[in-house]
């Protein structure tokens, strides 16, 4: 019977405690793969080591980026913590050569790690629409370019998703290219040329009737 892919999974960090939504590790168990939750490093021969035990990543949900930001962020976004900022670096640079999911922070991290920048409030900045539940969005519509990756993925160049973001890309880092919009425009998933990074504003581990087959692919991906 062959090895099932393991998937590491990075976590929050705040207050000197990392935690996980169970449901990040729940989605790539119903993919097929083992979920690793990601310990936070500080070392980047660890992080190597950590690596060299992985076959995919995935970059999950987070707090207010601050790498390539412009402006400030807004007073109920607090930034993330500098010790998930540095452990994130480390194993991101790690996997460089493996297959890579990056949901919400996941996506905008590696953007920026690709040079590119990213609104502290799109809303204010952008002139968009409101993006989280928190400040009063609903479910919105995104539309996906045709023969992309991740039309591919989910079969519909059209998808309803979730709301949980304040922060949106501005510039695309190099190498990437914007798989879908949201109806004001907004940036809502990139994927690299080489088909190794897909990246996704929303959440697609808190919609798997929808959104299972994002983790399939990082499972099958990360099995060849």
């Amino acid at each position: 019977m062959s090895r099932k892919p393991r998937i590491g999974i990075t976590t929050s960090f705040v207050d000197g405690a990392q935690s996980l939504d169970a449901r990040y590790a729940r989605a790539v168990e119903a993919a097929g793969g083992i979920p690793i939750i990601a310990p936070l490093l500080e070392r980047e021969e660890t992080a190597r080591a950590f690596a060299a035990l992985l076959d995919g990543l995935i970059i999950t949900g987070g707090p207010g980026i601050t790498r390539g930001l412009i402006g400030r962020l807004p007073p109920d976004l607090p930034a993330v913590d500098r010790r998930r900022d540095l452990s994130d670096d480390l194993i991101f640079r790690a996997m460089a050569d493996r297959p890579f999911l990056g949901i919400c922070y996941g996506m905008q991290f590696a953007n920026a790690m690709a040079g590119g920048s990213i609104y502290g409030d799109v809303e204010a900045q952008a002139q968009a629409d409101a993006h989280s539940v928190e400040r009063g969005a609903g479910e919105h519509l995104i539309q996906i370019a045709p023969d992309c990756r991740l039309s591919v993925i989910l079969g519909a160049e059209r998808l309803t998703t979730n709301s949980h973001h304040i922060q949106a890309l501005a510039d695309l880092g190099a190498g990437l290219q914007v798989t879908a919009r949201a109806t004001d425009g907004v940036i809502e998933a990139i994927e690299s040329a080489d088909g190794r990074i897909i990246g996704v504003q929303f959440h697609p581990e808190r919609m798997l009737d929808r959104a299972l087959p994002l983790f399939k692919d990082l499972v099958a991906r990360a099995g060849r």
